[in-house]
């Protein structure tokens, strides 16, 4: 009983000093995913990487260990386990847990909306839809 209280606020769903968690449940509790089962599909689907190793939802992940986790949406988040823990916790106390090397976003390009048009215009002929398309890069 000792060695838990021990563990440094492990208090909150924390495992043991030398212990290891489930990697679902551990992306899910930091907060990495919204669901435990969405940390389950990302594994199973190879979204999830430990020490650049492909692994299943139940490897068990360490303290020290690099994880990769790659979002539909093409971010990447890339942590290094800082500490372990079961139970889902706040954001204040979820980014404690893990050190954040994930690059930086990439900037967001100026790009004029393709197809706004003036109000009043009425509808586009044939030769507006022909450059519209020809601006957003369709060759017919």
């Amino acid at each position: 009983m000792a060695s838990e209280t021990s563990g440094g606020g492990a208090g909150a769903g924390g495992a043991a000093g030398g212990g290891s968690v489930r990697i679902d449940a551990w992306i899910w509790a930091v907060r990495l995913v919204k669901t435990r089962p969405m940390g389950a599909a990302a594994c199973k689907g190879g979204h999830v990487r430990v020490n650049g190793e492909r692994v299943k939802p139940a490897y068990g992940v360490h303290v020290g260990d690099q994880v990769r986790l790659r979002h539909a949406d093409g971010r990447e988040h890339v942590v290094v386990v800082k500490r372990l823990i079961r139970k889902r916790v706040g954001p204040p106390v979820a980014v404690e847990c893990y050190v954040d090397n994930s690059p930086p976003p990439p900037p967001r390009e100026a790009v004029a909306p393709a197809g706004v048009r003036d109000r009043g215009t009425g509808r586009p002929t044939k030769r507006d839809r022909r450059d519209m398309e020809r601006l957003r890069g369709f060759e017919g």
